[in-house]
């Protein structure tokens, strides 16, 4: 059994959960967790005579080493077949621990690394399905099988003479003698298991399993309350209200409210960022905006049965009782003990020295917004629902820069041509579109990779919005690579909230949201790059604040000229991008770097202040992010980019959890490997790219991420490369001029 499904049994399914569930009941232990689930696989035997949900836990047949078997699942298939899977893992698991034998690597390491095998695959479709499928029958799996999930992960994590096996691999003699691959997969291992409370007593182990059934239960609820509120709450426009509007923007809006059969009007406004931006962006009702807008981040904070900052308080009061049990000054200590930043201090140390400069950058970027509405004696304060619209007249005045001009020459389909084009390129990578596979929604396509005319994997792309998708964009891996029978392949996805326009219309999008595209695609050339012997360790298992490192530096690739004049094409001529707007995207590349930095910043510190907090005695969530926005001087004229009571990286499962910091933390080692790039020639040296794969992309976790960067480098990364990138000022360095005004 991978460490990802141990994880999956836990935080990671419940982070996908998008359904209410009420709070469990007490667990004393537990064995007595695994008592539970197994009578309730004996009432789910009765009730299930047939046994057709054993498809979902079959090896994956078909083409190219096996695919998910979309064409045959159920919602109804989930429920047993996660319980008989969890069921034959746990069988697994106590074969391992029981053994007369003593410990080796390959009795008991290894031995784990292949168990499980039934609960990987049916847990990779139920996630799937709890992600973008999310329909009334798989909210009420997930409400049941959340606490069975978090108590079968508790039931390993707690096994005593599982962990006496592992301890005395990584405390033996023979642990010398393993390869350094082995020796760090028994090193993850061994500490992960410690910091799970493996070596606790009886009594504070059964707390801590405690502890974690409710925080399961509550992750599902706070994703089942903001999702709520993002479907529930619709902004209906009538004809003389689309003012400023874009064409793309009111056609978009048109087949939202389309989908929800023009219930409310002919036009819609969705509450999710796709569609909030860019209205924000270029509607020319203000008072529409500041409706917008508060609909908008007050997703989960509305006083109403989904409102999620009583969920928080308790979240957070057993994720203290819980570090304190096993031995952590705060949460914050124990969750970035592994990774590479290592303590809360040197993830703050680093979001400081930004802090002051994106916020002087913020004050440059209002004056000259507020200059702009005086001008047109609009009467204002810039307030946080005009940032974005008078900061796009900024960009127009300062830089020439339409955003709906260049959003002409940014066709979906184009833009995902020209990431092949780059990963082929740069990798060797090409990408043949195949139909023999199945998938779970006529949205989603599916392509070869290969290498050398050799299959390397497969990619799913699934791009459009729908009613029970998750918002935003992600990345997922279908199946981890591996090499312990051979090269088994990964299967990876990606998986966006675009706007699907008219059959046969090209989908335009916007300069942000192709930089996501690439970010998103930049994990999955992660996945597909790995070359590791085993699965634990394989493409993106790496640190949290690493693990957007390979995807934050992919977005580079994007507005080169190499990509833009080959994929940036006029959706009605056809023609390349001029150079002349080329030139305005590099010179405003930077020009609402203070709002973008700041809006991160501010829910990134946010974030790390709360989980080094240890009273929550008396805690209000929505008390505590205004004090400490207060405290930080945060401007007033935009908002923290998650708001606590939406801030699903946060409290929807503990990925991001006092690791909000990572997108920074990582984006130092982006900005430090694009100038390798830079100073070797330019983006497509074939030396560098090498030297990227075999460092970054195909080492998984299999060594030090800081070691590995080194390797690749030459030496540590360069904070300062980071505020260069952004545009901020070094001190001792001449800032870059950035060809716009002194606003």
């Amino acid at each position: 059994m991978t460490k990802s499904t141990l994880i999956a049994s836990a935080s990671a399914v419940a982070l996908l959960a998008i359904t209410s569930c009420e709070s469990t009941e007490e667990v004393t232990n537990p064995e007595e967790q695994v008592v539970e689930v197994q009578e309730s696989m004996d009432d789910m035997a009765e009730m299930n005579e047939d046994d057709t949900y054993r498809v979902l836990l079959e090896e994956w047949t078909g083409p190219y080493g096996g695919v998910p078997p979309f064409d045959k699942v159920e919602v109804s298939m989930f429920q047993p077949a996660l319980e008989a899977a969890i069921e034959s893992a746990q069988a697994e698991i106590d074969a391992i621990a029981s053994q007369t034998a003593a410990p080796t690597f390959d009795n008991t390491i290894l031995a784990m690394e292949e168990a499980g095998g039934e609960l990987d695959r049916v847990g990779t479709i139920y996630g799937i399905y709890a992600s973008g499928l999310s329909s009334p029958d798989v909210q009420e799996v997930q409400r049941e099988m959340a606490p069975k999930l978090a108590a079968f992960s508790d039931a390993i994590y707690q096994n005593k003479a599982l962990y006496d096996r592992i301890e005395a691999i990584y405390n033996g003699d023979a642990y010398d003698a393993l390869t350094p691959e082995q020796q760090r997969l028994v090193w993850d291992y061994y500490t992960d298991f410690t910091r799970a409370g493996a070596g606790l007593d009886d009594a504070d182990k059964a707390r801590v399993a405690e502890i974690n059934q409710q925080l399961a239960s509550l992750y599902t609820t706070f994703s089942n309350n903001l999702l709520h509120d993002e479907e529930a709450y619709v902004t209906w426009l009538t004809e003389d209200q689309i003012s400023g509007l874009p064409e793309s923007v009111v056609s978009a809006a048109e087949s939202a409210a389309e989908s929800r059969d023009n219930e409310g009007g002919k036009y819609a406004i969705l509450n999710t960022r796709s569609s909030m931006d860019p209205f924000l962006t270029y509607s020319d009702n203000r008072e529409l905006r500041e409706e917008v807008w508060r609909t908008y981040y007050n997703r989960g904070d509305n006083g109403d049965a989904y409102d999620n900052n009583k969920v928080i308080a308790d979240i957070m009061k057993l994720r203290a009782e819980r570090s304190k049990i096993l031995g952590y000054d705060n949460y914050a200590s124990w969750s970035i003990e592994k990774a590479v930043a290592k303590t809360p201090d040197a993830a703050m140390e680093l979001m400081m020295k930004v802090w002051p400069a994106a916020k002087a950058k913020v004050g440059e970027e209002v004056a000259a917004m507020q200059e702009v509405a005086d001008a047109e004696g609009a009467d204002i304060t810039i307030a946080p629902w005009d940032y974005r619209y008078y900061a796009e007249k900024v960009r127009q005045a300062d830089y020439d820069f339409d955003s709906e001009e260049v959003k002409q020459y940014l066709q979906l389909e184009k833009l995902r041509e020209g990431m092949f084009w780059m990963a082929g390129e740069l990798y060797g990578f090409e990408f043949k579109p195949v139909e023999d596979v199945p998938v779970f929604h006529e949205d989603v396509r599916v392509w070869e990779v290969l290498r050398d005319g050799k299959h390397v994997g497969l990619w799913y792309f699934d791009p459009y919005a729908r009613s029970g998708k998750r918002s935003g964009a992600w990345m997922n891996a279908y199946r981890s690579q591996n090499n312990i029978d051979g090269f088994t392949t990964p299967i990876v996805s990606n998986n966006s909230n675009f706007v699907e326009g008219s059959p046969g219309e090209p989908i335009l999008i916007s300069w942000d949201d192709a930089t996501t595209l690439f970010h998103e695609f930049g994990h999955a050339l992660h996945g597909l790059n790995s070359n590791v012997t085993y699965p634990s360790l394989a493409g993106t298992a790496v640190p949290r604040d690493y693990v957007e490192f390979p995807s934050q530096v992919h977005e580079h690739w994007l507005p080169t000229p190499e990509i833009l004049q080959r994929f940036a094409l006029n959706v009605e001529t056809g023609e390349p991008i001029p150079e002349e707007l080329v030139e305005k995207i590099e010179r405003a590349a930077n020009a609402r770097q203070g709002f973008d930095t700041t809006e991160y910043l501010a829910s990134a510190l946010v974030d790390m202040k709360l989980h080094t907090m240890t009273d929550f005695s008396d805690f209000d969530a929505d008390t505590f992010e205004r004090e400490t926005l207060v405290e930080l001087d945060m401007p007033e004229e935009l908002p923290m980019r998650h708001r606590l009571p939406q801030f699903s990286h946060v409290f929807s499962g503990e990925g991001y959890a006092a690791g909000y910091y990572a997108y920074l933390w990582a984006d130092t080692f982006s900005a430090d490997a694009w100038e390798a790039f830079e100073e070797a020639g330019g983006p497509y040296d074939a030396e560098t790219a090498a030297k990227f794969r075999k460092w970054i992309l195909s080492v998984g976790n299999t060594i030090d991420p800081s070691e590995a960067y080194v390797e690749f480098r030459g030496h540590a990364p360069d904070t300062n490369a980071l505020m260069r990138d952004r545009g901020f000022p070094v001190p001792g360095e001449a800032t870059k001029d950035d060809g716009g005004s002194d606003n």
